[in-house]
């Protein structure tokens, strides 16, 4: 399972002709299937990195939209001008839904080894996490973690123990939660990376627009 940051804070592949603003999108790749996960603010800049990591819009299977903020909700109408016929998984239908439109409530399948914690209560706004299951081994990938870390790693540990977490953690700082993981990747609004990447040196990994992180089975 491959997934490629899409849409980030920061670059990590600098002079590839990558843009960085604030928000958050990242694709995953199960080798069958394409899940964009929330597509960023700027629809333009969303677009403009994937032409650059070599990512059609044509090629998206599933969308899935965290919550409802702007700057993971902002790109998706002009992904859906690309690629209207999309499935979209979201915990609000639009009033006037351009793609089919799945609102997501409790736990359930995107597709196979991808799986949504479901809505889980969060301030100031609800959010679904994504659960991917790569062989034995199981991990997170948030938007903001508005429910909290230790909610939403309670959900995905209902599927099996949580080995690695990726995206936005905001004011997290109950590093104990991570002690047992292989992978860690802070994002987007992760206000305690430097603690994190302390704390976990050997499995600390740099986010940025243009990570490519390889899930190994």
């Amino acid at each position: 399972m491959r997934l490629t940051i899409l849409y980030d804070n920061t670059v990590y592949r600098a002079g590839a002709g990558l843009m960085a603003r604030w928000g958050f999108s990242c694709l995953v790749e199960t080798g069958r299937r394409r899940i964009l996960f929330d597509t960023g603010g700027d629809g333009q800049v969303l677009l403009s990195n994937m032409a650059a990591l070599d990512v059609s819009p044509g090629d998206i299977d599933v969308v899935v939209v965290s919550h409802e903020h702007w700057d993971h909700a902002g790109g998706l109408p002009s992904l859906l001008e690309r690629k209207p016929d999309v499935r979209v998984y979201r915990l609000k239908r639009p009033s006037s839904p351009a793609a089919e439109t799945i609102t997501v409530e409790e736990p359930c399948r995107i597709v196979d080894d991808v799986f949504s914690t479901g809505r889980l209560s969060g301030s100031p706004v609800d959010e679904q996490s994504l659960v991917l299951r790569c062989g034995k081994q199981w991990y997170v990938l948030t938007g903001c973690s508005h429910p909290g870390v230790a909610a939403i790693l309670e959900a995905a540990g209902k599927h099996g123990h949580v080995d690695g977490i990726i995206g936005g953690l905001h004011g997290f700082d109950s590093y104990e939660l991570l002690d047992g993981m292989m992978l860690v990747c802070p994002t987007h609004c992760t206000q305690h990376v430097d603690g994190i990447r302390r704390r976990y040196p050997g499995r600390y990994i740099t986010g940025g627009v243009g990570r490519v992180i390889h899930l190994e089975r």
